[in-house]
């Protein structure tokens, strides 16, 4: 509710109504969509600049992986100019390298189904270490779709069909129901 004069609150993601839809066709009693990173609820009609949302994130990706590998590049060279040694610097890019693979499959099995939240704990370190394979994982899914869509929209579906289930199941008052005699 507003503060000010009692009328409902309607802000950004309050509602179950996506845009396009029209009126007499939303269900506020139903399940609402999960938002996305960066798409908010656009992902489910494609609306609302979902195309240029999507580009920006392909774009945005390929930029950040991009400014991290000369990061890493920099990293490497100031090793180098350290001269520690060959083996520490084969151990360096072994371990970016085996790091970044290893993130890149987590993060892309995090946009086909849910992660455990415990495994995430415990590969925390290891995932921030291969943050590079993170997002070329987040570059290659945006090609095609919001990173996460087809888990949410099939979470998304199956929801919306249970609550058409139970929403058709209960017709009436079973109170007012007639007795059979």
């Amino acid at each position: 509710m507003s503060d000010e004069i009692g009328t409902p609150d309607i802000s950004a993601g309050s509602l179950d109504i996506p845009a396009g839809t029209p009126a007499g066709q939303a269900d506020p009693t139903g399940p609402r969509p999960e938002p996305l990173r960066f798409f908010g609820t656009t992902w489910v009609n494609h609306d609302q600049g979902y195309a240029v949302r999507r580009a920006g994130v392909t774009v945005g990706a390929l930029l950040a992986t991009t400014a991290s590998c000369l990061v890493l590049r920099f990293a490497y060279e100031g090793l180098a100019i350290a001269d520690i040694g060959g083996f520490v610097n084969l151990l360096v890019v072994v371990m970016f390298a085996i790091c970044s693979a290893l993130a890149f499959r987590n993060t892309w099995e995090g946009f086909t189904k849910r992660p455990d939240p415990h495994r995430q704990a415990s590969l925390r370190g290891l995932l921030a270490i291969g943050f590079v394979g993170s997002l070329v994982a987040y570059f290659f899914r945006s090609l095609t779709e919001a990173p996460g869509e087809k888990l949410h929209r099939a979470e998304y579906e199956t929801a919306r069909e249970q609550h058409a289930k139970r929403a058709t199941r209960r017709t009436g008052n079973p109170a007012k129901k007639r007795r059979r005699t």
